[in-house]
């Protein structure tokens, strides 16, 4: 294993960690409205990326016929973090989580109609494994959790399709700062009148909980990026799974949750999709 791919599996752990901070973050932040959490993550985010941009002393340069890429991904990188943040605070962090994961299948399916990409037979069979592996997550039934399970399902959507459009933007050149920078910012003006109009006050543990939430998330962002700098994603991404083995791990230190045995064949499924695609697909 060359010393690049070894730097680029310690990113992609260290992201992995990051994110899953994030998430336990959030949860921890208690009983506050879904948006409210949301601008928080999003504002510390945009700021740390505006710092950056303009600290490099570069012209940050937007050309016209990239604006409505960037503003279908910012929507559906949004809509997909909103429906995430309220299934963290509704089900366990790792089965969120582990649903949020679910976007490396949603991008397969959405590349056939935003990048004109075929997907091969393996391909198809991978994401109709993975889709078996989330109903053991969701646990289709009448039950009160199938809501947050759903809305769970439909933020690894709504990341899957932002991620497709990454991809389309960086193939036209656009820089990834910039990206991350219009994602923030566009997200947080979104949530911003919600904010206002559904604002509950908040103590001061809870405003550095969602500080922290930022702070992560910009950590594993960068972490990210780094990561695919040194490696290719089709080489490293299958570590980011690890993001769930550490959701687990803060879900029953901070909160005693336990994954129950279906969820953990969903994992197991999941998990084995990925892998199989990254190594024979």
């Amino acid at each position: 294993m060359s010393g690049e791919k070894r730097r680029g599996i310690l990113y992609i752990l260290l992201a992995a960690f990051f994110f899953s901070l994030m998430t336990a973050f959030v949860r921890l932040a208690g009983d506050l409205p879904t948006m409210q959490k949301t601008l928080f993550r999003n504002l510390v985010a945009a700021l740390l990326a505006w710092i950056m941009l303009l600290s490099g002393g570069e012209k940050i340069e937007i050309k016209k016929e990239h604006v409505p890429d960037l503003i279908l991904r910012a929507t559906f990188g949004t809509i997909g973090m909103i429906c995430n943040f309220y299934a963290i605070d509704r089900l366990n962090i790792s089965d969120a989580n582990m649903l949020n994961k679910l976007s490396p299948f949603f991008a397969i399916l959405m590349s056939i109609f935003i990048l004109k990409e075929k997907a091969s037979r393996k391909e198809w069979l991978i994401v109709a494994v993975a889709f078996i592996g989330a109903l053991f997550i969701i646990k289709p039934g009448f039950h009160m959790a199938l809501v947050p399970a759903l809305i769970g399902t439909l933020g690894g959507f709504g990341a899957g399709v932002a991620y497709t459009f990454v991809r389309k933007l960086g193939k036209q050149g656009v820089r990834g700062p910039v990206i991350v920078m219009f994602f923030s910012t566009f997200s947080t003006l979104v949530c911003l009148p919600f904010f206002i109009a559904g604002y509950e006050p908040m103590s001061l543990k809870q405003l550095l909980f969602l500080l922290g939430a930022g702070l992560a998330a910009t950590g594993g962002q960068l972490s990210i990026t780094a990561a695919y700098t040194y490696a290719p994603a089709k080489e490293i991404s299958v570590y980011d799974y690890t993001q769930v083995i550490f959701a687990a791990l803060w879900g029953f230190l901070f909160f005693g949750q336990i994954p129950d045995v279906l969820s953990v064949i969903g994992y197991v499924i999941i998990i084995g999709a990925a892998v199989y695609r990254r190594f024979r697909a």
